[in-house]
């Protein structure tokens, strides 16, 4: 059970993302004690009436999630190709509706049919190891980033985490500035969707320079929705695969794992981290 101070508990009863439930801890089961529980609801990302994918989220930060979604999966260029999006409650679940321009959703619709067109054996199929391979224009080298800052966003990146300081079951992506300044961030209980978030909010707001920092781990679908949008560094507070980092490299990405209190491991591009 979380330990929730009075003023947490007030502050959470209006946080969207959060519910309350009986539990019963070790050596006091006779008794049912409140907690809060991180929810968990199906979200449908639906382009032009037609739906394409459905994601488990958290219910908050859905117009970036869409935004960053559409971004990083190179759906959309900018932000420029959606003309609205509209957030609805169905049966189940949110339905997130995306209006499209004509000539993104015509592309979109052309892969749809590549896709459905192909056979593939499961997890190792065809149409993943296209996904897996998708050709991502090399990065430029024009940020650095000192690594004597990143104990500063460390600090900060908890402050984004509401759901999580309440129930521990959420990740968090921060966007941060050269000095280790962190200008905003995203939770969710997925960490690829907590990133998605940001890249939609990094968007919204034209942030440019700096880095961004994650504080799960680095899999190949990570490293390659950053590289699709434009972002030379990626900090991780965990591990990385072993795929994260030949993508990495490829794209010209510079990541960097084990991102702790006085530590940091470089896996790829190190000419733009000044320690």
């Amino acid at each position: 059970m979380n330990n929730i101070d009075p003023e947490q508990q007030t502050n959470a009863i209006a946080l969207t993302g959060v519910s309350r439930t009986a539990v019963f801890q070790r050596g006091q089961l006779a008794t049912a004690q409140q907690d809060w529980l991180a929810e968990e609801v199906p979200v449908a990302l639906v382009y032009n009436g037609i739906s394409h994918v459905v994601m488990m989220c958290s219910p908050k930060d859905l117009e970036a999630f869409a935004l960053g979604f559409s971004l990083s999966e190179g759906i959309i260029a900018s932000p420029r190709d959606i003309y609205s999006i509209e957030i609805n409650q169905v049966c189940n679940g949110l339905e997130v509706d995306i209006a499209l321009s004509s000539r993104r959703f015509a592309e979109l619709k052309q892969r749809r049919r590549a896709l459905a067109g192909r056979t593939g054996c499961g997890v190792c199929g065809i149409e993943q190891l296209a996904d897996i391979y998708r050709p991502i224009p090399p990065l430029p080298f024009s940020q650095r980033f000192s690594l004597a800052n990143l104990d500063r966003a460390l600090a900060q990146l908890r402050q984004v985490q509401q759901v999580g300081q309440l129930t521990g079951c959420t990740h968090a992506a921060s966007w941060i500035t050269p000095q280790g300044e962190m200008l905003g961030g995203c939770e969710d209980i997925g960490r690829h969707v907590a990133l998605d978030k940001l890249l939609g909010v990094r968007a919204g707001q034209g942030w440019q320079h700096g880095a961004l920092l994650a504080s799960s781990r680095a899999s190949y679908e990570m490293v390659q929705k950053t590289a699709m949008c434009g972002v030379e560094i990626l900090f991780v507070v965990s591990a990385a695969t072993s795929l994260a980092v030949e993508i990495a490299e490829r794209s010209n990405l510079t990541l960097v794992g084990f991102s702790r209190t006085g530590r940091a491991t470089v896996f790829s591009h190190p000419q733009r981290i000044v320690d």
